[in-house]
């Protein structure tokens, strides 16, 4: 049996990147976790064309707010991805059943809540003065290698 990746979209706003994160828990097997609220339709055709025929294969759940997900997930080990943190995601020894959050794509994670997750916040090393990564990119960076610290267990 596989390990297994819970990857946390905190209010997500462009349909096409959470068809493409969605297309990436598709063929690496990780589960996709969506905080409302989300900036388009899950119907919308981007989504469903970013995510093409993988939508279907999908183990994707819903959250009406953060304290809903704290709710049901709180007591699980969740790491914060902001670039702000200051400890990279290198420095990490990932779990089976690990959660990774990524925030919205005009702001990122609330800063409240990386703060106060200061020791649990990750992030991507990138050029001085850069602001981010696109988050379909940085969500497939981590995962993999994630995947490739676990010797991609169950892929082939």
């Amino acid at each position: 049996m596989s390990k297994k990746i819970n990857i946390v979209l905190y209010s997500p706003e462009i349909a096409g990147n959470t068809g493409n994160i969605s297309r990436t828990c598709s063929v690496t097997g990780a589960a996709l976790h969506i905080i409302k609220p989300i900036g388009f339709e899950i119907s919308d055709r981007t989504l469903k064309r970013a995510g093409l025929d993988y939508w279907s294969e999908l183990e994707v759940y819903y959250y009406d707010s953060y304290q809903d997900f704290q709710s049901k997930h709180g007591d699980k080990p969740i790491y914060y991805f902001s670039s702000h943190a200051k400890r990279l995601f290198t420095e990490v020894e990932y779990e089976d059943g690990i959660f990774i959050m990524f925030g919205k794509e005009s702001s990122g994670l609330p800063e409240s809540l990386v703060s106060e997750n200061i020791d649990l916040a990750l992030r991507i090393p990138m050029r001085e003065g850069a602001r981010c990564l696109n988050l379909s990119n940085a969500v497939a960076v981590v995962t993999f290698e994630i995947l490739r610290r676990w010797n991609f267990e169950g892929l082939v």
